[in-house]
């Protein structure tokens, strides 16, 4: 792996940074507390080619490789996790895997829309019993032969873009075969009659991320309406989560990065005793720790990219980049609270939202301990389950 980034990389990487310096960056304290991000930051990022990378330019897309993707979401996780979900979730989470699932006719009608920003999407896997189990997910979509419609009924919890989401990328049991192998997608409008969506409020981090609970009442889709074979739902799952774990990992640099840059400019400002507190040992140990978390993430996250775009078996790397990652996330976050002292204590100052937005990448698409598990089972090929 050459890691030294080519022209095109570095171009879309300063694209991002200065992308992110003048849509978010103004913007966070003032969404954190709305617990809202301004709706019309979809279009700009679409507008700018950021919901289309990997995507086929023939769907919209705008192309490039899984490195350049990953140092987007690096920046937007610099910025803010909450713009950063949005991107991952309707990009890595759905539009991605409707290029790889979908059929002709659900490509044409779904990517142009999703990467122009005129369209988001959700991804509809976990259920209020079912986070870390989803195989045995209790949504059913019942076949009508009548009318060639499937009938949904169930609840989705802790959605992303759940209620500003166009399409929901749902998963739903089709038979009564017991485990994932009864499991089917479906692309369901979210204007769809019998569809409800419900904001969840208070979040502890990710406060301005459309974050809602779904619920399915008698839900009519046509039978075109499912992507991929009938029962190989879990497997579009998967598949579209072990690439979604690569984003959560370059989301948790960016907040690392965003914790080291914070840290570094308040340390060599802030004066206790008459000089500077990065003058002080334990400072340059809490800093030189947050530094050393960041480069070890940013690598194992870009080993993924680089498996990706070879063609090779990336998601035991995947879960190692996401379970680092997040946890350093974490670490460096609440350095750089210790670092500002009282002062990170207050939301005016970056580190205190950090921290909120890094604890609960240790929780979604794979708990720590999921991750742990994936690896364990990869190294010794007993699970654990």
């Amino acid at each position: 792996m050459n890691l030294e980034l080519n022209e095109e990389q570095t171009a879309v990487r300063r694209l991002a940074a200065d992308f992110v310096d003048r849509e978010i960056t103004p913007n966070v304290v003032t969404w954190d507390r709305a617990e809202e991000v301004d709706r019309s930051i979809v279009k700009k990022l679409g507008e700018i080619g950021f919901l289309g990378l990997t995507i086929d330019e023939e769907y919209g897309g705008s192309g490039g490789d899984h490195l350049s993707y990953c140092l987007v979401t690096e920046e937007l996780g610099r910025g803010d996790s909450s713009v950063r979900g949005i991107v991952s979730v309707s990009l890595g989470l759905v539009t991605k895997p409707i290029q790889q699932w979908a059929n002709e006719e659900q490509k044409r009608y779904w990517l142009p829309r999703l990467t122009a920003g005129d369209a988001l999407g959700c991804f509809g896997l976990t259920e209020p019993g079912h986070g870390s189990d989803p195989a045995h997910l209790r949504t059913k979509a019942v076949r009508d032969a009548a009318t060639d419609e499937y009938v949904i009924n169930g609840t989705k919890i802790f959605i992303t873009n759940g209620t500003w989401a166009d399409v929901v990328l749902l998963f739903a049991r089709t038979n009564d075969t017991p485990g994932h192998k009864g499991i089917s997608a479906f692309l369901v409008p979210t204007d769809t009659p019998g569809l409800t969506r419900n904001t969840i409020h208070g979040k502890l981090g990710l406060r301005g991320q459309a974050t809602a609970e779904l619920v399915l009442e008698d839900v009519r889709v046509p039978a075109s309406a499912m992507m991929g074979p009938e029962g190989k739902g879990f497997s579009v799952a998967m598949s579209a989560l072990a690439k979604g774990r690569m984003s959560v990992a370059a989301g948790c640099v960016g907040i690392a990065q965003a914790a080291l840059d914070a840290a570094v400019g308040y340390a060599t400002e802030r004066e206790q005793f008459g000089k500077p507190i990065a003058s002080y040992q334990l400072v340059q140990e809490m800093i030189s720790d947050i530094a050393l978390d960041v480069d070890a993430a940013r690598l194992l996250t870009w080993r993924v990219a680089d498996l990706i775009d070879r063609g090779e078996d990336f998601g035991t790397a995947a879960s190692k980049a996401k379970l680092f990652a997040s946890e350093a996330a974490v670490r460096c976050a609440n350095n750089a609270l210790q670092v500002f002292g009282g002062y990170g204590y207050i939301d005016e100052y970056p580190v205190g939202k950090l921290l909120r937005d890094a604890r609960v990448m240790t929780l979604y698409e794979g708990t720590s301990q999921i991750q742990k598990l994936i690896i364990g089972r990869a190294l010794t090929g007993v699970s654990a389950f």
